[in-house]
Parts: C-alpha cells; structure tokens; sequence
C-alpha cells in the first residue's frame, strides 16, 4: 500500500472518524491513484458534496449502474448510495454477458456503509408483497395482474416481478412501463411508491377510486374492501419516500405568494396535492435538465431532496433558486456514507480485505434481470 493512505486498514471503520476531513480526502485520492481504472467510486445525485468531490461518476441509481456496468476496465465499484442501489450494479455489471466479456472475473461490489438503506425500499418486504398478491389472487384472477415494482427497491421484489410477468420502472419511464403493463394484463399491482405510481397514472386517464391502496400491515384485504379491489385499475402500495413525503400543498401556496413569478418543479415522489400543483413534475434527471435549460433570472422552488437543491443552486448562480419545504428534508440514509466510511472501505479494498460486499443471489439475479430487461429492452 502506498504510505500516501496511511496505516493499514482495520475492519474497524471508528479510527476514520477521529480524521479530519482534509486528512480523509487524502488518503482517499491515495488510494484512488493507486488502484487506478479498476475503481470506479459512485455517487448518487443525493450525496452530499464532500463525497460526490471523490466520485468518478454521479447521476440517479439506474444510470449509474449502466454506466459502471459498461466500463470495461472496472473491476471494483464503490457505490456511494443506498443498499438496493449497489445491487443493482452487482445484477447489471455481473449478469452472464458481462462474465464472458471477462472471462468470468467478478466485478466486486462495495457499499461504505451497510446501514445506507432506503426507507421506501423497507416498506415493502418480498414477504409482504408474496403475502398480498395470494390474497390479491383470493378475490381477482393474478394472472391479469402485472406487477410493477419502482427501481427503488431489493433486488427480491424486482426478482418478484420477473418470476410474475412483471417489469421494472423509473421514475422518468413509469408512465410507458404502466402502459406495457396494461397491454399484458387488466390491472397494475405497483410498489413501493404510492405516489409515483398514484401521479403517474392520474395523467394516463385513471381515477382515484380506481386505485385503491394495499396496506400490508392491515390483513384485512389490505385495508380495503373487495369491491375496490374488483374495480381496481391500479391497485398501489403503502409506501412513500420520507423525503418527498415532507412536501406539502402549503409549500407551494406559500412559495407562490412570497416569491411571485417563481416556478415549482417537483418529483413525482411528492403526494398527488403537491404534484397538482406543481409547475413541472419529473424525475431527478428531469428536474436537473429543466434547470439547466432554464434562462437566467429564472425562479425556481424545487421539491426534491436537499444536497441536490442546494448543488443546483450553486451551478446555477444566475437562476433563483429555493428548497420548496421550510423544513430540511435530506435522504438520512444517504447521509450515511461519509469521507470517513469512504476511505475506510477504500484501503480496505487497496488491502484485499474487501468490506461491506454486496452480491446478490444467483437466483434472486437470474429473475431480476428478466424484469429489468423488460424494462430497458422493451420499453
């Protein structure tokens, strides 16, 4: 290991703690050196901005795995974002093409932080979801219900989704992938987003009493009735991202009267009474290609998550731009990846000693792929 990393890694991530982070950036460009084109290090566009200054990509989950899974020369990713993030980079950077492309080598997947989670993601465990699509099947026929499950969850549901005829979306694609869905089927089983999957289908012509909501802690039929369930188009799961969640109707009203001329541009992770009153409502490329494309003296009030507000606010000088909510809203999951856990799980990798690995279950992968090819492939 080269002395420009310091002393040698420990299993133990708290004596990167004690560091400052003037320290901690060097050592993280030592070890960056010194591994090479091998590494590829990862951010998401939620990172805060000490780890994204570190980062050899950054851009949403699905990109990012993209991008990495297409280098040729990588063999190790450091995926600063949140768990079901990286394993979508192990499923695409080591699905069966990629290995023969490489003889069979591995690309080794690393979260800096195994706590790094989502809490969307949690409120729909593969469980859950078996549990309610055999009750779902109780009162109307499964197989004209297509599953469809937000990139933002595990590996297991979108596995879920291949195993049932179901796809993946993205928050930039929902609206086409709901669209496929209903050429295969009568009704759309989405999770784990309500809302994304609640705005997205209001503007393809779906009511509300059309789309009724699965509660998974509620066993009786989900907290709803049969008679919703049989009139049902869209039946939508119980969960939500804190983060857009904070987002409310006030905001905007409030927005609007003190900074008039300001335009609100949201995610459609944002409940249905903000989206509706949104200007513009997009996925965080969306949101971040508005503004770029916007002319100078534009007001912007933008509902999405805080790092990324505030990095367009700083690129973006000659526009006006503001956090929609008074209240902080920052992805705190995200939050815990840090210099601290960067370096350390880096001179752990520059060690051999690799830490925190993500690689997901041969079967759970084989699946998976089949719904996300769908995606990409026939959307």
């Amino acid at each position: 290991m080269s002395t420009a990393t310091g002393p040698a890694p420990t299993y133990e991530v708290a004596p990167y703690k004690s560091l400052e982070n003037e320290q901690l950036a060097e050592r993280i460009e030592a070890a960056r050196r010194e591994l090479g084109s091998r590494l590829l290090i990862l951010g998401h566009h939620y990172q805060q901005d000490e780890v994204i200054a570190h980062c050899d990509l950054r851009g949403d989950s699905l990109k990012l795995s993209q991008l990495a899974a297409e280098n040729s020369q990588c063999r190790d990713i450091l995926f600063c974002g949140v768990h079901f993030m990286a394993e979508t980079a192990d499923i695409l950077a080591n699905r069966p093409e990629k290995l023969i492309e490489r003889n069979g080598e591995r690309v080794q997947v690393v979260l800096p932080d195994m706590a790094a989670g989502c809490s969307m993601a949690d409120m729909a465990a593969i469980e859950q979801v078996e549990d309610a699509w055999d009750d779902l099947g109780k009162i109307i026929d499964s197989d004209k219900i297509i599953p469809v499950t937000y990139i933002n969850s595990a590996a297991s549901l979108k596995a879920f989704c291949g195993k049932h005829g179901g796809i993946v979306c993205t928050s930039s694609n929902a609206a086409k992938v709901i669209e496929w869905a209903f050429e295969r089927g009568e009704r759309v089983f989405f999770f784990p987003d309500q809302h994304l999957g609640r705005n997205t289908a209001l503007k393809m012509g779906i009511t509300n009493d059309q789309m009724p909501v699965w509660d998974p802690f509620n066993d009786e039929n989900g907290g709803t009735t049969v008679e919703a369930i049989e009139y049902s188009k869209v039946v939508l799961w119980k969960g939500h991202c804190s983060v857009h969640q904070m987002f409310k109707a006030e905001h905007v009203q409030l927005f609007r009267e003190q900074h008039p001329g300001a335009m609100i541009l949201v995610h459609p992770e944002c409940p249905q009474e903000v989206n509706d009153l949104a200007d513009v409502s997009g996925s965080t490329g969306k949101i971040i290609e508005t503004v770029e494309a916007a002319p100078p003296g534009t007001k912007w009030a933008i509902g999405t998550e805080l790092h990324l507000v505030n990095r367009l606010k700083q690129e973006h000088p000659a526009q006006e731009i503001h956090f929609l909510s008074p209240v902080v809203c920052m992805c705190a999951t995200m939050y815990r990846i840090d210099l601290a856990h960067l370096c350390w799980s880096l001179e752990n990798l520059l060690a051999g000693t690799i830490v925190n690995k993500i690689e997901v279950d041969e079967d759970v992968v084989q699946w998976s792929l089949v719904a996300l090819r769908r995606m990409l492939e026939q959307v």
